[in-house]
């Protein structure tokens, strides 16, 4: 009795040991799987998707802008009609750059998801075609990258951007990068726009272009700045990433680890084709909503 008791024992306790390396191996392999689908996601959000997203989203703001410039209602200032801030993301204007086959809805706000739709109004500048320094930022690669040549301005190349006053027209004045003397003072009454974007290898960004661009046309009425310059938050300035915790991030990353574990699982319980039928697409889409948050975390002018 004394003797048989331990070996009793003994197959229990291989048979828990077993059930653990088995649940080890599934996280293992969850992980693993986890990680492809993130990497297969990234890559092809930032070749792929990206550009069809941000394609999408210019075609719903052209019509947006469209329609309030027909009705007269397009903002005009750092406010709307009833006074409050514009929100982010909304449309403010129109750039055409003939030079470049550029035409683009311009969104108010600079940070990595307004950019994501298309360039961007920096909020604490004039709009353009008023008097002022105008700022407009813009993506050179990813989702589109709308701003991505704007190298190839010369001096004395000429375009035009309509907002909610009318159509203001500019000629380049100077291409600059890291080190190159800023423009002397506007005069007084004296307009000019600078189109900001990244330079540097594609999704590499390693510093800042500018293009300047004088006004050609009258100025437009200039509104009082509601917001002070210097005061946005550094989300918002050149190659500037989101501040914050990125909770959807989180969220997304915890569902597709949950997913790849629950596949691994029903492999060995369903067996190969059922687990691709059900949960191939199911990571698909957890993958590309993580690399979408992913993407989003990047360098705003990326």
């Amino acid at each position: 009795m004394t003797v048989a008791a331990p070996a009793a024992l003994a197959p229990a306790t291989s048979g828990a040991g077993v059930r653990g390396l088995t649940a080890v191996r599934h996280l293992a392999r969850g992980a693993l799987l986890s990680l492809a689908a993130l990497l297969l996601g990234s890559t092809a959000q930032l070749l792929v998707l990206s550009g069809v997203q941000q394609h999408n989203s210019q075609h719903a703001a052209f019509d947006e802008l469209r329609a309030q410039l027909a009705l007269g209602t397009a903002p005009v200032a750092q406010t709307d009609q009833q006074g409050r801030l514009l929100a982010p993301g909304t449309p403010v204007a129109l750039v055409d750059i003939p030079e470049l086959g550029l035409t683009q809805v311009v969104l108010e706000g600079t940070d990595s998801s307004v950019l994501t739709d298309g360039p961007g109004h920096r909020r604490d500048t004039p709009m353009p075609g008023q008097s002022g320094t105008s700022v407009l930022m813009g993506r050179a690669a990813a989702y589109g990258g709308p701003f991505g040549h704007l190298a190839e301005l010369a001096a004395g190349d000429t375009f035009t951007v309509t907002t909610g006053q009318g159509k203001a027209r500019y000629r380049v004045t100077d291409v600059r990068r890291a080190g190159d003397p800023a423009p002397a003072p506007l005069a007084s009454g004296k307009g000019r726009l600078v189109l900001v974007t990244a330079t540097g290898p594609r999704f590499m960004p390693s510093g800042v272009l500018r293009v300047d661009a004088g006004l050609l046309s009258a100025p437009f009425q200039t509104p009082a700045a509601v917001i002070r310059s210097g005061t946005l938050p550094d989300s918002e300035e050149p190659l500037a990433r989101p501040s914050g915790v990125p909770w959807p991030l989180v969220m997304w990353l915890q569902a597709l680890l949950l997913a790849a574990v629950a596949a691994v699982w029903t492999w060995h319980r369903w067996g190969r084709h059922q687990t691709w039928l059900v949960f191939a697409p199911v990571l698909a889409v957890l993958g590309l909503q993580v690399a979408t948050r992913t993407t989003e975390l990047l360098p705003n002018l990326l």
